[in-house]
């Protein structure tokens, strides 16, 4: 049985409606139910302590309790928002119940929310399907991190930086070490990835690193000279060849 005197002495006493839950062991939707038909009553602890418990018992089921209205929130607005930089979760949470206090709504608690928001991106998610031809674009890049080599004569431990190149299509790959990063390693690499697969692709694709770009912006991308010259010949051979 809900311990109606309980919560309504301990909402007397400031205590948030997720510790009266905890505390009288119901959840919180009964305590704000609770507190909901006390307050149309106009029934307060005070009041209560001169009930007994089946008076009190009476004057808060009269008519049943009030199922707890929590307002649903904007989830199209809060996936958007979401998108910009330094909105986390948690805070937009925040701003949803100072909203919901402003308008005298009941608010859901994070773990709700955030379930409620998890379900919403699972049905709004969508993936982009890239269409690939076979053989026509390489993406390459050095890997992140370096992998150690030990000298079988001294048996120094040294770092080599590992080429790494694939396929789009097929994600068919070819990888090699390098003790450095230079352009001369870079564009050596290519070729050798080249020499691998049995010829070029009409697309070249690296990632932002500074072997092969020297500048990226939204207004322009500066693409290291060398590397440049790297790729035109690969062009000129994909024209004659291709």
């Amino acid at each position: 049985m809900t311990n109606y005197r309980e919560i309504l002495r301990l909402n007397s006493l400031g205590i948030n409606n997720s510790q009266i839950a905890l505390s009288v062991g119901c959840t919180r939707q009964t305590v704000i139910s609770v507190l909901n038909k006390a307050k149309q009553k106009n029934l307060t602890y005070a009041q209560a302590i001169s009930l007994s418990d089946r008076e009190l018992a009476a004057g808060i089921q009269e008519g049943g309790l009030e199922r707890a209205n929590y307002r649903m929130p904007d989830y199209e607005k809060v996936h958007k928002e979401l998108a910009k930089n330094g909105v986390t979760l948690n805070l937009l949470w925040v701003e949803y119940c100072q909203e919901c206090k402003r308008n005298g709504e009941i608010a859901y608690q994070s773990t709700q929310f955030n379930k409620y928001y998890a379900d919403y991106a699972r049905k709004v998610g969508a993936t982009m399907h890239i269409e690939r031809k076979p053989g026509e674009s390489m993406e390459v890049d050095w890997a992140g991190g370096t992998a150690p080599v030990i000298n079988q004569d001294t048996g120094e431990v040294m770092n080599a930086y590992v080429f790494v190149s694939a396929l789009s299509y097929s994600s068919y790959a070819y990888a090699e070490a390098f003790w450095t990063m230079q352009s001369e390693n870079w564009i050596i690499a290519h070729v050798h990835a080249y020499e691998f697969y049995g010829g070029v692709c009409r697309l070249l694709i690296p990632d932002n690193l500074k072997a092969g770009i020297v500048k990226n912006t939204k207004a322009e991308t500066v693409v290291n000279k060398t590397y440049q010259e790297m790729v035109s010949i690969t062009v000129q051979l994909f024209s004659r060849h291709g």
